[in-house]
């Protein structure tokens, strides 16, 4: 009797993993949301304007973030950043 059981939960466990490996496969293979190239394309583009904005107000206004200072340059590029490392699940 616990033998029955044993091969029930074995085909049970391989038709789950079975299943799995589809779905991962149709994942994959699936496009990318609406959403997905405009956000990765604004997040460089926000950097960008961000070092920007930042070098070209520092004698006066110091935008974007007065209290930043220099650290401004880390958060321009940190946004950069995030907007490659968005690129290898582009489709």
């Amino acid at each position: 009797m616990a033998a029955a059981g044993k091969n029930v939960s074995k085909r049970k466990s391989a038709e789950l993993d079975r299943e799995r490996a589809e779905s991962a496969s149709v994942r994959k293979q699936a496009p990318n949301p609406v959403w997905f190239k405009p956000v990765m394309f604004g997040f460089m583009l926000l950097g960008l304007v961000w070092i920007v904005l930042y070098y070209v107000t520092s004698t006066n206004l110091q935008l974007p973030i007065p209290m930043l200072g220099q650290a401004n340059i880390f958060v321009g590029f940190g946004l950069v950043l995030v907007g490659f490392l968005m690129t290898p699940w582009w489709k």
